[in-house]
């Protein structure tokens, strides 16, 4: 399974949200912090327990929005 995460910059730090799952979405002072936290709910909502099952690949940035590809092995 291949899901889109979002990382965008804002005046006060990054959200990153999931959108194919209904609020998977986090706040960040960094871009990474943001990663993981959305990385972390994505996890849960589909009861992922194993971090290894998840792979992020970078697929393009633009000024204030970076896209990753969320790869899921279950």
């Amino acid at each position: 399974m291949i899901l889109d995460l979002i990382v965008t910059k804002t005046d006060d730090g990054y959200t990153s949200d999931v959108p194919k799952i209904n609020g998977c979405e986090s706040w960040a002072h960094n871009e990474d912090d943001a990663m993981e936290k959305a990385v972390e709910l994505a996890m849960y909502y589909m009861k992922i327990t194993d971090p290894k099952k998840i792979k992020i690949d970078k697929v393009r940035g633009l000024h204030e929005k970076r896209f990753y590809k969320l790869v899921i092995d279950k």
